[in-house]
């Protein structure tokens, strides 16, 4: 780890539905409790938000997340005319993870997505010298605004033998 066991805060930012929708593309589960061991072992990730949409009958899900290290970021839903629910919560993470800079919560971030409407928040983060890496589902799926900026980015597809459930999580 060059230099990561120095750094004693470094925070993910993790966008819930970019990564769920993402993983389920490439047809697998991922193993939530799995992941997050995975970003402290290999990150050093000391804190991990997991920004998601809040809908009652996922109680069990939230549990489960929370049991495993994540700290949920609720986000309320509505529903579109199809009755599926809608929970964006860019903005929630792009304030949260700027809050968060500003009060020197942490020395390095982790961003948990392929959506390019964080690459202004990437470039930001990489500019001050305080983004670690990206991490997206699939290279297919990651946003050309996330990979024009030259950080690094991991794409999980190619982690499912460490991280895919074995079972389905709570839905």
């Amino acid at each position: 780890m060059s230099g990561k066991e120095n750094l004693k805060n470094i925070y993910a930012y993790i966008d819930g539905a970019n990564l769920h929708k993402g993983i389920g593309e490439l047809g697998w589960d991922l193993d939530y409790a799995r992941f997050r061991v995975w970003l402290k072992d290999k990150y050093g990730v000391s804190k991990a938000y997991l920004f998601i949409g809040l809908i009652p009958k996922n109680k069990s899900l939230y549990t489960y997340l929370q049991e495993s290290g994540f700290t949920l970021i609720f986000k309320e839903t509505t529903y579109d005319v199809d009755g599926k629910a809608k929970g964006n919560c860019d903005a929630e993470l792009v304030l949260n993870a700027m809050r968060d800079f500003y009060e020197a919560k942490f020395d390095k971030a982790v961003l948990v997505t392929g959506d390019g409407d964080f690459a202004c928040l990437a470039t930001f983060l990489l500019e001050n010298s305080k983004l670690e890496v990206i991490i997206a589902p699939d290279s297919k799926k990651c946003s050309y605004f996330l990979r024009r900026i030259q950080a690094p980015i991991v794409y999980l597809k190619g982690l499912r033998h460490k991280l895919s459930s074995k079972r389905k999580s709570p839905q």
